[in-house]
């Protein structure tokens, strides 16, 4: 890695994270509900799962994404 770049970091910010979990739970909430049998619990777990998804959209989750500089030496040993 040469001085000047910069590759940023992959990990994501906390806000981010807590985002995926809560609709992570979501999904796990509403995926024991299913074999219970419970509307309940499915849907206490759709509700998590699209607060997850509005924290999503407020905290901006997808600025997180890093973009690598392109592996020239790799695409030319494909062309061999």
């Amino acid at each position: 890695m040469s001085g000047g770049e910069n590759l940023g970091n992959h990990a994501g910010r906390p806000s981010s994270w807590l985002a995926v979990a809560v609709a992570f739970a979501g999904f796990v909430v509403a995926g024991f509900g299913m074999p219970l049998e419970s509307w309940l619990m499915i849907w206490i777990g759709i509700g998590l799962v699209v607060v997850g998804a509005v924290l999503a959209l407020v905290f901006d989750i997808m600025s997180d994404v890093v973009i690598d500089a392109p592996r020239v030496g790799m695409r030319a040993e494909k062309h061999r």
